[in-house]
């Protein structure tokens, strides 16, 4: 299936500056060691195919899902085949004893890569999962950096989100608080960071979920209003590693909008899905009526599809990547910008959140409204959009 043009595009993003930094790429790649923890998502697999294809000194990657790193070292086998330098998955936690012990039986590693995240929107709606958010999100990511600069490393990359501009919902606003928590840290570590896009078809994703009602043989559902920015899996990849390898200390890469890169809806791409694989998107005016009338217009060669007006906790109506008050730099790559950072924090802000966030774990029942009260405390323009209904209540 052709992903750039369900996603309304014909070319790469990214080819041109790739293509101007190859050698550059390969060479720092080539004479490195390379630490990817959460390399088994969609985002850390095409990671660590970058990576992998140009020939690290040695290759590790840490994550929690053990099938999906069996499928990431099959891929890889069956698509790059081998390297000279030391490839090597371990099926850890990254917050566990297990992994300390790794990095203290570790030689090292140049670069680290935490592209592990909880990233969906409906993780907000209860308190627990929403402190399992942070303790991967922000915790976690304290945790990596820390056992990196002990260890040497030269520098720490950290994925983002075009989430934690102006964020909405708790997902966002905990990838901003992370970078707040990597700018004290970068005093004494060069650390890099991206925001991008959704990216298209990644695991759990709602596109991804087409693939899944498509061979189930189910109704497509999707909101006709919110409008997303979408990048490919191997632009994904591609952004991370000209971060990692090419960024500064504080700095944070993003896509530069541009003709290739527009805002789509989730229901035109359901539509051009649908389209591709041979069947008529067919508009129900009900979740109950795709349900009821599935088998017969899928005879028919019409699929069944309910598109809505979205009303979810935490979804924003568009996306951006920056914020007015950030500094940019446009002139660097040609189709990526740069947010340019100083090193500007409130270590007593900082230090409030950790301690409240460890009280209210150490307790034996917590509740979301303390959260929301501290994410309030830690960014004033905070927008949380509640509206008492979670996207687990939808088709």
């Amino acid at each position: 299936m052709d992903i750039l043009k369900l996603i309304g595009r014909k070319a790469l993003l990214f080819d041109d500056d790739i293509s101007t930094r190859r050698k550059e790429l390969e060479a720092l790649v080539s004479n490195s060691r390379f630490l990817v923890i959460g390399g088994a998502g969609s985002i850390g697999q095409a990671v660590t195919r970058e990576i992998f294809k140009r020939n690290p000194l040695a290759l590790h990657v840490v994550d929690i899902s053990e099938n999906n790193m069996v499928e990431l070292v099959r891929d890889i086998r069956s698509t790059l085949g081998y390297i000279d330098g030391d490839f090597r998955t371990f099926a850890l936690d990254c917050g566990s004893n297990e992994y300390r012990a790794l990095m203290n039986a570790s030689e090292g590693y140049d670069y680290a890569l935490n592209l592990s995240a909880l990233k969906h929107v409906r993780s907000e709606k209860d308190p627990f999962t929403l402190m399992r958010l942070i303790e991967v999100n922000i915790l976690n990511t304290i945790k990596t950096v820390q056992m990196a600069k002990a260890q040497g490393a030269k520098k720490y990359f950290c994925v983002s989100t075009d989430k934690a501009a102006n964020p909405v919902n708790m997902m966002g606003a905990s990838k901003r608080i992370m970078e707040m928590f990597l700018m004290r840290e970068s005093e004494s570590m060069v650390i890099s960071t991206a925001r991008f896009a959704n990216v298209a078809f990644s695991d759990g994703s709602l596109l991804h979920g087409f693939n899944q009602r498509f061979a189930k043989r189910q109704p497509i559902s999707a909101p006709y209003d919110v409008r997303r920015y979408f990048v490919t899996p191997q632009e994904s990849g591609e952004l991370c590693l000209m971060s990692c390898l090419l960024g500064e200390n504080r700095d944070i890469f993003f896509p530069k909008l541009s003709e290739q890169l527009h805002l789509t809806t989730f229901s035109n791409i359901a539509e051009r899905y649908l389209e591709n694989l041979g069947y008529e998107p067919y508009h129900c005016s009900t979740e109950e009526e795709a349900r009821d009338r599935s088998d017969e217009l899928i005879a028919s060669k019409r699929w069944p599809c309910y598109f809505f007006k979205s009303d979810t906790s935490g979804e924003k109506d568009f996306e951006e990547f920056f914020t007015d008050n950030e500094t940019l730099d446009m002139n660097q790559f040609k189709n990526i910008g740069v947010i340019k950072n100083e090193a500007i924090f409130s270590s007593n802000m900082l230090d409030n959140f950790l301690e409240v966030i460890y009280d209210l774990r150490a307790q034996k029942i917590w509740e979301k409204s303390q959260i929301v009260d501290l994410f309030n405390e830690m960014l004033p323009d905070f927008d949380h959009k509640e509206t008492g209904k979670y996207l687990d209540g939808r088709m």
